[in-house]
């Protein structure tokens, strides 16, 4: 296989940029895209130059995988629905609305041998590959992930928007146990929790602490994590890792050099390699849904 057919189930401003890289990306074909609303997949699909259509059982024939962008509500059904026709899917996160849901689409993928990607985009962050690949005994981690208010994810809570991201990786660099949870979070502009706060402890003694906010004045992505002699500062969005030695010398201090990449594009380039070698994508839908169940843990506890 020199290409993977592709559809993109949903084309709001995720999906739009799926197609904007799916259409010049070597591995992909992108054949179709698909949104209920009509004017909006008809804008897309003419931009790319490739057909559209509203409902997206239509382009089932002419596609080997799809990207379901759509709101969280439907992941499961159309995901389902995908992978039961024999289509690699990659579904935004989070992976589904319940536990449950999502335990069924692993199974279903599992089934059919099928690549089933979560779209953890933050995995693919150059910045946050560098330091996975650094890091031997982390003692604490402090994340912060703020953004101003938009109307386009209030269909879940804060986190399941934005701090979902943060656990993900946690559990990644971690791999440990979460030994218990207390979290903490608040109503501000929508009728879902809009801040949340979360402390997680580890079996082996790791502790974590997580902001979560989308009523913030500008942007803030921000990880930490401190070692016993050395911590680490990550920037997101300029992908920008510092490395602190906690002798305090100034002249110890270093910034890496990294590569910037654009963290999509990795995504979907991995999503596509997978299935053209047959392999496990890096972000399964196991880890998808570990994370899911982390986040419900933790906004239960901010509700009791």
């Amino acid at each position: 296989m020199n290409q993977v057919r592709v559809g993109i189930i949903g084309v709001g401003y995720l999906g739009m940029q799926h197609a904007r890289i799916l259409s010049y990306l070597e591995e992909a074909d992108l054949k179709c895209v698909s949104d209920i609303d009509p004017k909006r997949a008809m804008e897309i699909g003419n931009r790319h130059g490739v057909s559209y259509c509203q409902n997206y059982e239509e382009m089932m024939d002419e596609i080997d995988a799809a990207i379901v962008s759509t709101p969280t509500s439907s992941h499961h059904e159309i995901s389902r629905n995908l992978l039961s026709c024999g289509k690699h899917v990659l579904v935004e996160k989070p992976i589904t609305e319940t536990v449950e849901q999502g335990e069924d689409l692993v199974k279903e993928a599992r089934k059919n041998g099928l690549v089933f990607q979560v779209g953890h985009l933050e995995r693919f962050n150059p910045a946050v590959e560098t330091v996975e690949t650094m890091i031997s005994e982390p003692k604490f981690i402090e994340v912060q992930r703020l953004g101003s208010f938009s109307a386009r994810s209030l269909d879940v809570d804060v986190v399941l928007d934005l701090m979902i991201h943060d656990l993900d990786i946690i559990l990644a660099m971690i791999k440990d146990d979460v030994s218990a949870i207390r979290s903490s979070g608040i109503h501000v502009l929508s009728n879902k929790i809009d801040i949340a706060n979360a402390r997680l402890e580890f079996r082996r003694g790791c502790v974590a602490t997580l902001t979560a906010s989308r009523v913030h004045q500008g942007k803030v992505r921000k990880l930490r994590i401190f070692e016993p002699t050395v911590y680490y500062s990550i920037d997101y969005i300029d992908q920008e890792v510092k490395v602190f030695p906690l002798s305090g010398r100034q002249s110890d201090i270093k910034t890496l050099k990294i590569q910037k990449e654009e963290p999509l594009k990795k995504e979907l380039q991995n999503f596509l390699r997978c299935i053209m070698e047959g392999r496990e994508s890096k972000v399964t839908g196991e880890e998808g849904l570990r994370a899911l169940r982390l986040a419900i843990s933790v906004l239960k506890e901010s509700e009791a």
